[in-house]
């Protein structure tokens, strides 16, 4: 195997990389390498069986060709060289016809190998030429032997040297037209292998821009969404806080009314920074990524004080948020997220509760999960609203007290849930309240 694979980087040396010269240029070069070990073969070979003269012409060929080689090889001639061997190979075997016994001989034979290595290597355009005058020549010496047969003597001394002569020749034609046919076809797989290849780079290199393309589409949306939001949604509480501020300033108000002002003034920032808040950690999520850091969580430990904080928020509205779990129960998740998750859950069903409704927060092992669910009996939604609730084509909207959010604390309760390996979805009706379910490994 050593031995072979030498020979082939050997071959490639000397016929030219494929980087260096097309197809039918190594093929020519590869023919004339093949003359040249033929010819070295034929010079000592037609001396031994008493043909000196055509030894002699053999030697004179095998000079020139090694010069043809040489030029096209080494000094890049190759347009010249291939005519002139071309030409040249075909008026050595018409002078080979006459001096080895015309059709007694293998000349004939030789003729047809010179013919198709010749229609291997010239441009498609000079093939009819070419034909035409390969079979002229072959036509023109029948018609000689035919007609003057003294003209193309008997050349050989007996019966073993024409039967040694024809036999290596047959031999010869069968080798070059193998080597030729199988260079051929190994190129052409190698091409093909190498289309195929290309085509499926460029098939992936597509699918990959149409899927940078997506996802630039989508990032893209994202901002202009993230842009609206911010635009239209932290632009109303803020000027509703210059307006407070402006009324404090310039009117004179009781005691009584400078409360109110002031509760609602407190209320209006407590909402604002609220949605701020959301913004910058989904933008920051979007940006940065979340460092997730998972472990075993206890559900008193992680929510009691998150759960504590919403009862009196729903209080203020005359709701009764209750729980059904136990606190013991472990999870795998991480506490931020988790208390984040819940509490975005909660807020959201006060929110859309009306006075004196009911919240249910109840925790329920489920197999290899632990299902947290926040139920209500709130407005409820409608099936398109819940297809596209945990999305940025959700729209805020106002609770029943005229709650205002900004449309991302339930995209930012999946993406957050997601990352824990858990999973969220919902169940609502118009009119009939809303339940949400996050499953967390237990």
């Amino acid at each position: 195997m050593r031995l072979l694979r030498n020979i082939n980087k050997l071959w490639v040396k000397l016929t030219g990389h494929t980087s260096e010269f097309a197809l039918e240029v190594r093929i020519y070069h590869s023919i004339c390498l093949i003359a040249i070990f033929a010819l070295v073969y034929n010079v000592p070979f037609n001396y031994l069986i008493g043909l000196p003269f055509v030894s002699l012409v053999s030697l004179v060929t095998l000079t020139v060709f090694s010069l043809l080689y040489y030029q096209s090889r080494y000094r890049g001639r190759i347009n010249t060289t291939v005519i002139i061997f071309t030409l040249l190979g075909n008026l050595l075997f018409a002078v080979n016809f006459v001096l080895n016994s015309g059709t007694y001989g293998p000349t004939d034979l030789l003729m047809g190998l010179c013919i198709f290595l010749i229609l291997c290597v010239v441009p498609k355009k000079q093939q009819l030429f070419w034909i035409l005058f390969n079979i002229s020549i072959i036509i023109t010496g029948h018609l000689v032997e035919y007609y003057y047969p003294h003209l193309i003597p008997d050349s050989y001394r007996d019966r073993q040297s024409r039967y040694w002569d024809i036999s290596s020749a047959y031999i010869v034609v069968v080798v070059v037209i193998y080597y030729t046919v199988t260079y051929f076809r190994r190129n052409y797989d190698y091409e093909k292998r190498s289309a195929s290849e290309r085509a499926n780079a460029i098939g992936r290199k597509n699918e990959q821009i149409m899927r940078q393309n997506l996802e630039l589409e989508k990032i893209n949306s994202e901002k202009n969404k993230l842009m609206s939001i911010i635009a239209h949604d932290l632009r109303s509480p803020l000027s509703n806080i210059q307006n407070y501020l402006e009324l404090v300033t310039e009117y004179e108000l009781d005691s009584h009314e400078r409360h109110m002002v002031e509760e609602d003034l407190l209320k209006v920032t407590r909402r604002t920074i609220d949605m701020l808040g959301k913004l910058l950690m989904w933008s920051k999520a979007q940006m940065d990524g979340v460092n997730v850091k998972l472990g075993y969580v206890n559900l008193k430990e992680a929510l009691f004080n998150t759960i504590e904080l919403e009862k009196s928020i729903a209080s203020k509205k005359d709701i009764s948020l209750s729980t059904t779990l136990d606190w013991d129960t472990r999870i795998i998740a991480d506490v931020d997220m988790l208390q984040l998750v819940i509490r975005n859950l909660l807020s959201n069903a006060i929110k859309f509760t009306r006075h004196g409704g009911q919240v249910i927060f109840e925790a329920k092992q489920n197999g290899n999960e632990c299902w947290l669910i926040v139920r209500d009996n709130g407005v409820g939604m409608s099936a398109a609203k819940v297809n596209e609730l945990f999305s940025l084509m959700a729209t805020s909207t106002f609770g029943t007290n005229n709650e205002k959010g900004v449309g991302l604390g339930l995209l930012l309760c999946k993406e957050f849930t997601e990352l824990q390996g858990g999973r969220i979805w919902v169940e609502s009706e118009p009119d009939n309240g809303t339940t949400f379910f996050v499953a967390m490994p237990v």
